[in-house]
């Protein structure tokens, strides 16, 4: 069995952030563990409200995992200040975790802000050079390297950069393009595309968690890197397809799709 650790925020209603971790981490046969940073009072219609965890106990978590549990891939996710990112970042290197992937979450779906405009440049410094690999998508590239817009064209170049910042790979999400959903990976020396039509599915939520996820359950059962990515993106397109229309706005991914609801 391998046992994975996500360290990201809370999502009430279940579609995104530690639910979704967990969930993706049980239906790729993985143990799940996890390191709250932040409970959301959030549903399928947006974000209502946000309540940061203290530095202090983010601390005690990761340590308390890591003493007890031997963790073989960390996914992490929703990190609102610098403080929590600092943190982190010293536990991780104290407890020599592997396998890190970072999904720069800035801003839920609905808009809201989940990441402090001043941890920015936190997150670049101290976290994302310690990363096997991060997953941006199109406007979270844009954060990272101060740009105003990101094409497909532009993708490349962008990753390029992106690399520069210490990470082992990159992999930027192309969900917001138009008319397609190609993802581009970057290790340094060679670039991949990975290609997908778009879905006509409105229920999107918990994509962006859903597949750094799996990204990190794939890695930690030994698959090198494009297949992680391929296998990744294979079982979110199946849970995009199988989505669940809950609620009155964006309904989550069906990540238990190749196990049916009863």
């Amino acid at each position: 069995m391998k046992n994975l650790l996500t360290i990201a925020g809370s999502d009430s209603s279940g579609g995104a952030g530690i639910q979704a971790d967990l969930k993706t981490f049980s239906a790729l046969g993985v143990y799940g563990m996890s390191v709250i940073t932040a409970v959301t009072a959030q549903n399928t219609l947006g974000v209502d409200e946000v309540a940061e965890i203290g530095r202090d106990m983010v601390k005690a978590q990761i340590d308390a995992v890591f003493r007890d549990i031997p963790v073989h891939a960390v996914k992490i996710g929703m990190v609102s200040n610098p403080e929590i990112i600092e943190q982190i970042a010293l536990s991780l290197k104290e407890w020599k975790a592997s396998n890190i992937v970072v999904d720069p979450v800035m801003i839920s779906k609905s808009g809201y802000s989940l990441l402090k405009p001043e941890a920015v440049a936190t997150l670049k410094q101290e976290l994302i050079p310690m990363a096997r690999v991060i997953t941006p998508n199109l406007p979270e590239a844009c954060c990272l390297l101060d740009i105003e817009a990101l094409a497909e064209e532009g993708m490349e170049l962008a990753a390029r950069e992106l690399h520069q910042l210490g990470p082992d790979s990159v992999l930027i999400k192309g969900g917001h393009l138009k008319g397609a959903a190609n993802d581009l990976l970057f290790d340094g020396e060679d670039f991949s595309w990975f290609k997908a039509p778009h879905l006509n599915q409105k229920h999107t939520h918990g994509t962006g968690c859903t597949l750094s996820s799996a990204l990190a359950a794939h890695l930690a059962l030994g698959y090198d890197l494009k297949t992680t990515v391929q296998k990744s993106k294979d079982y979110l397109f199946g849970a995009i397809e199988h989505a669940l229309p809950l609620g009155h706005g964006v309904g989550p991914v069906h990540h238990f799709y190749r196990i049916a609801y009863r």
